[in-house]
């Protein structure tokens, strides 16, 4: 890229951060808006400006996002070039176009420290051995063929995770809140509504708290750092599932003739949420109960840590949050859609709990 358009857009991304961008988040927003040469102009500029970071200095989080997307640049001889070809006027106005966008960003909450700040402890990767099982799991039942084992597979691992849960609520009880603790997962479209609610409900049954920045693609979860883990992997999986599900129902046909239309999708997603998040509360609820009957042999009552928990994440929450604005998730306006949603979501896999044991 020349240098001059690469020193404007280097200024406007540290400003970025100075509102709480992270580097994926940030290139993310400038594919979304403006396409992939948005994208990838982006991400050579962010790059360019963490030349003067030193890596160690950075937040194990930030480090890793940087990572990835020098990882995935294209080996361009350091130089940037638009897909058919490098013409000097074109970059020029994409650079203007970018540099506008990046200077008009809202300003996010803090979840993660800035190059130069101390890094903090937060919601990254724990290195739990519970976790890699749960993410070994997830990745099986995503990628197998067939319905009844991946159901099997995502109950182990959320049995797992619902027991992770629990034993770091155990191990930790009068715990201070941590600083702005959470994550913020992109939710794309179509149907980013009904897949924001799902993220929602997966929020909520591991006591956490999910807020959808819907203009931005955006969802923030607020929770403790071994929930949010869960939270994500669970999340991105049955995501993953509803999208595999929902292309199988396209090779089923109305009484017309036709294959599923939006608005038999739209209901899809929202019943496959609904229901998800009713098996997911039973799920919850029925964990605790176990927990709860054993330790209360050992003469310990696990209610005061659920409560003192659930404060946790409503203080950080109203830390991060002075105002929330709700909007409502439109109901089904198909039938079938809703249906054949709630039976996927019956399939998706957290039934055969109590046959499975955690190992």
């Amino acid at each position: 890229m020349d240098q001059a358009l690469l020193g404007l857009l280097t200024s406007t991304v540290a400003h970025a951060w100075r509102l709480y961008w992270q580097p994926a988040e940030l290139v993310r927003h400038a594919r979304r808006v403006q396409g992939e040469d948005a994208g990838r102009m982006c991400a050579e500029a962010v790059l360019a400006e963490h030349q003067g970071h030193a890596p160690d200095a950075l937040d194990p989080r930030w480090r890793e996002q940087v990572r990835v997307l020098g990882q995935d640049r294209p080996d361009r001889g350091g130089a940037f070039t638009l897909d058919h070809r490098p013409i000097r006027f074109e970059a020029v106005e994409l650079a203007v176009h970018l540099d506008a966008l990046l200077e008009s960003l809202p300003p996010l909450q803090r979840l993660c420290p800035r190059p130069g700040e101390a890094a903090a402890q937060g919601p990254g990767p724990s290195g739990s051995p519970k976790l890699d099982r749960v993410r070994a799991l997830l990745a099986k039942a995503e990628s197998t063929d067939f319905p009844d084992e991946a159901e099997a597979l995502t109950a182990r691992a959320q049995a797992i995770m619902a027991r992770h849960s629990i034993d770091e609520a155990l191990l930790a009880p009068g715990r201070a809140p941590s600083e702005a603790v959470g994550i913020r997962l992109p939710v794309d479209a179509p149907y980013d509504d009904h897949k924001a609610a799902l993220f929602n409900v997966v929020a909520e049954a591991n006591h956490c708290r999910a807020v959808w920045h819907q203009e931005l693609g955006l969802c923030t979860v607020v929770g403790r750092p071994a929930d949010l883990e869960g939270v994500e992997l669970l999340a991105t999986s049955l995501l993953a599932q509803a999208s595999s599900a929902m292309v199988a129902t396209g090779r089923k046909r109305d009484r017309a003739g036709r294959g599923n239309r939006k608005a038999f999708r739209a209901s899809f997603w929202a019943a496959f949420a609904d229901r998800i998040g009713e098996r997911l509360e039973r799920s919850a609820q029925e964990a605790e109960r176990e927990a709860a009957a054993e330790h209360a042999a050992q003469g310990r009552d696990l209610v005061p840590l659920f409560a003192e928990r659930k404060r946790e994440v409503d203080a950080a929450v109203d830390r991060m949050f002075e105002e929330l604005t709700y909007s409502r998730v439109r109901g089904p306006a198909d039938i079938e859609g809703w249906h054949a949603g709630r039976a996927a979501a019956d399939s998706a896999a957290l039934r055969a709990r109590e046959r499975i044991s955690d190992g």
